[in-house]
């Protein structure tokens, strides 16, 4: 009974990392300039993009050398 309930709680465990890992929706703005990410399509950090809010993954915004939004610590 033991084993089964440990079982459960570690599969609990790397679902919970593999969906929360580099595979998170995050936010950037298009623009030539910008270097953040954001958590939220509604992020004050984006009020002042002039081009396109494109959702991608965090690992792809990481790869684009963006950053996290200073709003969204």
């Amino acid at each position: 009974m033991q084993h089964k309930v440990i079982l459960v709680l570690l599969a609990l465990v790397f679902a919970f990392f593999l969906t929360s890992s580099n595979t998170s929706k995050v936010y950037i703005c298009t623009g030539n300039y910008s270097k953040k990410y954001h958590y939220s399509n509604t992020c004050r950090g984006l009020s002042n993009c002039k081009a396109a809010i494109k959702g991608v993954s965090l690992e792809e915004a990481r790869n684009k050398n963006r950053t996290l939004c200073g709003w969204e610590d």
